[in-house]
């Protein structure tokens, strides 16, 4: 008998048991019981199967890691990601209190963040880390693939937890060189789909006109929704000649393509659609002088119908369930309409001056909001300015708009200091409660005014004896976004106050806390921005 068979047999005994299967011959043993006989076989087969196995070929060795030529992290540094990464790892406490040391998490993304505007390379030994990060969050991705740099594909390609780099648009490290036309054309035409956005977007940068033509290429054979997302890359850098191609992709057979195309084309505000949507708008919209009081006011007429026309420009004809049927085909056209329309429609009016013009009819809020969207589509700042109103003024009272969401989109429209300054004026006036949406859309690290404004809005919120969990939002918030030179200003602020009379229960406590953590992760922040700033470290390449 030989070997494999004796194992078979032995294997088969095993499985059906003793009683039922008498162990193998060769394996019996005089004077032991079955089961004890075969157990000591098996025992003796084990060995003899692997003292006679042969060596396996050994694989060969991966390709070296790329060469990355950035400078080396400074030494502290490199021990501060260190320990921001071993933190991420480290389990949680059970306690719902979040005690007063900083929220290194929650500093990830603002060190990679500052170490890329550094031009750094990662260390080597951290670069497992740091893809288990950004594997864990997705809103690490980005920055830790441009710190990571080449070697992070190197990496991917050996562990298939860290693939996410290999499939990620951003990384941009796969594609070829964007004047490689033939290399481009091999990957645009054979590529995954996220490498073939990945090559869009990266050729878009560099000629829109390139990226254009590559889309066109393959345009009727794409999945309808492909074809939607590689149109979305056209707004980066839209212009004018992209008109003609949009304006074919109206009679896509994708309902959603053709409203995407529409959108893009009445972002564009000398385009026939556009054209097309100002002269529909302008025949609903004019100026009436016989207003009240005497005064001019505007007259609204809206559309009586949505034609074949409307429809293959974007409009589509069904409401949203509660609106009605001629005041949705209002908003489509106000909003697509390019808001230049108005100075001469109303009368040569600017922009302040036509939203404060009273709308006859009750088409007041309909009229307005359509005024916001086009004004965030377009980008216009003098609209955006008008329609937000004085920052003082109730929040849900502006002249145009209806919630602090469209607020937030109107501010992006202005250049960063102006947005600053009219965020600090709205907390001023109305605290922080309703000023969450709106903080989100200002820079940072916030302006020296915004800064200060948030500053004594907490301190108020403090003084009124309030539990500071309702402005748990704001205070991560300006953990993340504060200069860290208010430090110094927040530090009186954590000493724990004597509790006035109708404060809540401890509350003093627990603001002094808060404000502990605040100071401590703005300390760290500065300390962090200072450790990048020091003398570079040689690269593992150049050591």
């Amino acid at each position: 008998m030989t070997d494999a068979s004796l194992w078979e047999d032995l294997v088969t005994s095993a499985l059906l048991g003793t009683d039922r299967r008498a162990v193998p011959g060769a394996a019996a043993a005089p004077g032991k019981d079955a089961p004890v006989a075969l157990l000591d076989a098996a025992a003796l087969q084990t060995v003899r199967r692997r003292a006679g196995l042969l060596p396996a070929p050994a694989a060969p060795l991966p390709a070296p890691a790329p060469h990355d030529p950035r400078p080396g992290l400074p030494a502290a540094a490199r021990r501060r990601l260190a320990q921001l990464l071993a933190d991420r790892a480290a389990p949680s406490g059970g306690s719902g209190r979040r005690g007063v040391a900083p929220d290194l998490t929650e500093l990830l993304p603002q060190w990679l963040t500052a170490a890329n505007e550094q031009g750094c390379q990662a260390p080597a030994e951290l670069l497992p880390a740091l893809l288990d990060a950004a594997r864990a969050r997705t809103d690490l991705r980005p920055q830790t693939l441009v710190f990571a740099g080449p070697r992070a594909l190197w990496l991917a390609g050996l562990n298939a937890e860290w693939r996410f780099a290999l499939r990620s648009a951003g990384s941009g490290s796969a594609l070829p060189d964007a004047t490689d036309a033939d290399a481009a054309r091999k990957l645009w035409e054979e590529g995954l789909f996220a490498e073939r956005a990945a090559l869009l977007a990266a050729v878009r940068d560099r000629d829109a006109g390139a990226a254009r033509e590559l889309l066109a290429s393959t345009w009727p054979t794409e999945r309808a929704e492909d074809r939607l997302m590689f149109l979305d890359s056209l707004r980066t850098g839209l212009c004018p000649a992209d008109e003609p191609f949009l304006e074919q992709t109206l009679s896509d057979r994708s309902r959603n393509v053709r409203a995407l195309a529409a959108e893009l084309l009445s972002a564009l505000p000398g385009s026939a659609l556009a054209g097309r949507m100002a002269r529909r708008a302008a025949s609903c919209v004019s100026l009436d002088h016989d207003g009240p009081d005497g005064q001019a006011a505007i007259a609204v007429e809206a559309p009586h119908e949505c034609d074949a026309d409307m429809q293959r420009d974007g409009m589509t004809v069904k409401p949203p369930s509660g609106r009605g049927e001629r005041s949705w085909w209002l908003g489509q056209l106000v909003e697509a309409a390019p808001l230049t329309v108005w100075r001469e429609r109303l009368g040569g009016r600017s922009a302040a001056e036509t939203v404060a013009l009273p709308v006859a009819d009750g088409w007041r809020d309909e009229l307005h909001a359509a005024w916001c969207r086009a004004a965030v589509r377009q980008g216009d700042a003098e609209w955006s300015r008008a329609l937000l109103g004085v920052p003082g003024s109730p929040p849900a009272d502006g002249p145009g708009t209806i919630s602090l969401a469209e607020r937030a989109k109107l501010l992006a429209a202005l250049a960063e200091e102006e947005r600053a300054e009219w965020v600090a004026r709205f907390v001023a006036a109305h605290g922080l409660s309703e000023a969450f949406q709106l903080l989100g859309v200002c820079a940072v690290p916030w302006a020296q005014p915004l800064g200060r404004a948030v500053v004594d809005a907490l301190d108020i919120a403090r003084d009124a004896g309030s539990y500071p969990w309702s402005f748990s939002g704001v205070m991560g918030l300006a953990e993340r976004c504060l200069d860290p030179s208010a430090a110094v200003r927040l530090e009186p602020l954590a000493a724990t106050p004597d509790e006035s009379e109708g404060a809540s229960p401890g509350a003093g406590g627990y603001w002094s806390e808060a404000f502990q953590r605040l100071v401590s992760t703005l300390r760290l922040r500065e300390a962090m921005h200072a450790e990048l700033a020091g003398p570079a470290a040689p690269g593992p390449d150049t050591a």
